[in-house]
């Protein structure tokens, strides 16, 4: 690989990004997770499923 290869690469991995959500807010990610697992455990509950 070549300089001017590396170089091209490196340009296009960094317009590769889909604009997700950036990797700093891993306390609100569980947060949300373990809401859902309760809502959804509540929703079972409810219904009789369990």
């Amino acid at each position: 690989m070549t300089a001017t290869t590396a170089a091209g690469n490196a340009h296009h991995a960094h317009r590769a990004r889909t604009g997700g959500p950036e990797d700093g807010s891993k306390l609100m990610e569980h947060i949300a997770g373990w809401a859902f697992v309760v809502v959804f455990a509540m929703l079972v509950t409810q219904l009789g499923l369990l």
